[in-house]
């Protein structure tokens, strides 16, 4: 269970207890579908059984946390940044564009921003503080880490459906090798970034499947 010490650090005068907020994203690293991020405010001191970084706890684990979050939150957003985005913009860009949107979509407005990771541009007008392997350290971040992880796995299964030859139910659409040899078979879908294929597979961007049912 993650403590409140960052939290509690930051309380003075005009930073409130139940005003910081912390953000993150899921979906940095694969080669196909959107990036999602969300924001979360908790009541401060809340305590989770099991609340830490989304990427080490198991799936069901996830779900069931997701659910204690949302319920208990203060107030919480989940946005996400397009194909489109990510291959204007770059995955980085998008990333922090997804994760602004959420902060912006939030009801409450924070006195503070905890943002995962070292890289707070987009946050320029708002008081914020990047924090590396946030997931690992702040409950709001944590929070807001599982919140972005689950609603994305619930995406890549609903994209599954729409295009099974990826098997994104399983694979989330990152680099596994059924994926990889998935794609050298059948080309890529819409919902695959091209600049990621490109780093993948040396003979470049496949040709795109035309789906029929």
């Amino acid at each position: 269970m993650l403590n409140w010490e960052l939290e509690n650090s930051l309380i003075c005068d005009d930073i409130r207890e139940n005003f910081i907020c912390g953000t993150d994203e899921a979906g940095r690293g694969p080669l196909a579908g959107d990036v999602y991020a969300a924001a979360v405010i908790l009541p401060h001191g809340l305590e989770i059984d099991g609340l830490f970084d989304s990427k080490i706890l198991s799936p069901k684990r996830r779900e069931k946390l997701y659910d204690i979050i949302i319920e208990n939150a203060l107030d919480y957003a989940i946005e996400s940044a397009n194909i489109m985005e990510i291959e204007n913009y770059n995955i980085l860009n998008a990333s922090l564009r997804a994760m602004r949107r959420a902060v912006d979509n939030l009801k409450i407005k924070p006195d503070f921003i905890l943002v995962d990771g070292n890289i707070i541009r987009g946050f320029d007008d708002l008081r914020v503080c990047g924090i590396v392997k946030g997931d690992a350290i702040s409950p709001n971040i944590a929070a807001a880490s599982i919140l972005a992880k689950v609603e994305r796995d619930r995406y890549m299964r609903e994209l599954a459906e729409v295009y099974p030859f990826y098997k994104f139910e399983n694979n989330k659409g990152y680099a596994t090798r059924e994926h990889i040899e998935r794609l050298i078979a059948f080309g890529k879908s819409p919902v695959h970034r091209d600049s990621f294929l490109k780093k993948i597979l040396p003979e470049g961007v496949l040709p795109q499947i035309e789906i029929q049912f």
